[in-house]
């Protein structure tokens, strides 16, 4: 597709959009499956739920512009899941996982806003009141969603064990010290 004007480049957009929903359809599972904490897991399927509402809205508003509902393969979202999917499978305590997991959720949330933080605002300039209501209440789920991941890292940082090689470093010298000093 040719960019030619404001209006393509909302669409090219909305389709980029359109695809890395379609991508965290597919990972949000995967991530609430990997999740050890109860609340991180529902926060998960939770927001798979407003996932499949915010690929709706987009559908909505081809249909309202008359184009045709389809995806642009989003790199950006593949790299982000890819890595997501790597931090699933790497060997790590409970709590230092989940912690990984929201760490690579919060950089799709990130993503997420900024992307639809710009079509909103495309949608406004365009005089699309409609379009830019359904993708203004899409961009306060998705900070929304940021917000509660960020209160949970902030609980699982609580409770993740003091790092254990440091502690003993630390024990270990200390003790050193107090042998050399007597």
């Amino acid at each position: 597709m040719k960019i030619e004007s404001l209006r393509d480049l909302y669409v090219d957009q909305l389709r980029d959009l359109y695809n890395a929903e379609q991508q965290l359809i597919k990972a949000l599972p995967k991530m609430a499956k990997a999740s050890s904490s109860e609340e991180l897991r529902v926060a998960f399927e939770g927001h798979l739920g407003q996932t499949k509402q915010h690929a709706q809205r987009i559908e909505t508003i081809f249909e309202q512009m008359g184009e045709k509902v389809s995806g642009k393969k989003c790199k950006a979202m593949e790299g982000l899941v890819k890595e997501g999917s790597e931090t699933i499978e790497e060997d790590m305590a409970d709590g230092i996982k989940d912690a990984a997991i929201i760490a690579a959720a919060q950089r799709v949330e990130h993503y997420e806003i900024a992307g639809y933080g710009c079509v909103h605002a495309y949608a406004t300039r365009l005089g699309d009141e409609n379009a830019a209501s359904l993708l203004e209440q899409t961009l306060q789920e998705e900070k929304k969603a940021d917000e509660l991941l960020n209160g949970i890292a902030e609980q699982l940082n609580l409770e993740l064990p003091e790092e254990s090689g440091q502690s003993e470093k630390r024990s270990s010298k200390s003790a050193g010290q107090r042998k050399s000093a007597a």
